[in-house]
């Protein structure tokens, strides 16, 4: 067996077979030593960099409205609204139908904007009035 120690046999392996990365060049450890950080003795445990973490910013919600309408039956607004937003019960749907019957304009649906902009259309497409806003 030859002069070198255990540790120094692997890690003469391990860097003649892996590339090591550019902050153990020099044999330096790629991580920070508690040494390393100010106030800590030589001998603690190894500080890891952790990277920061992104912070996502919610998109704009959107509010669809249903405008008073005095020319279809109150069953086929209930109904339409059922099939164009699937997410309404048959009692939510009723709630906005008497919302906008009443007051002259009812809440549909919070979303995204895509989907609002959908449930809008296709609203207008079976007839009914409907609108969009910013939901602030």
């Amino acid at each position: 067996m030859t002069g070198l120690t255990k540790t120094a046999m692997v890690d003469t392996a391990l860097s003649a077979s892996l590339p090591l990365p550019p902050a153990h060049q020099g044999g330096r450890p790629w991580f920070r030593q508690a040494s390393d950080v100010p106030g800590q003795e030589r001998g603690g445990a190894a500080v890891m960099e952790k990277a920061p973490e992104r912070v996502r910013k919610p998109s704009p919600r959107y509010k669809v409205l249903l405008h008073n309408d005095p020319v279809n039956s109150m069953e086929y607004v209930v109904t339409t609204l059922q099939q164009v937003v699937p997410s309404l019960s048959e009692q939510d749907a009723i709630a906005v139908m008497l919302e906008a019957h009443n007051t002259g304009v009812g809440l549909v649906i919070v979303c995204d904007i895509e989907p609002a902009e959908f449930y809008c259309e296709t609203l207008k497409a079976k007839g009914l009035t409907s609108t969009i806003e910013p939901e602030s």
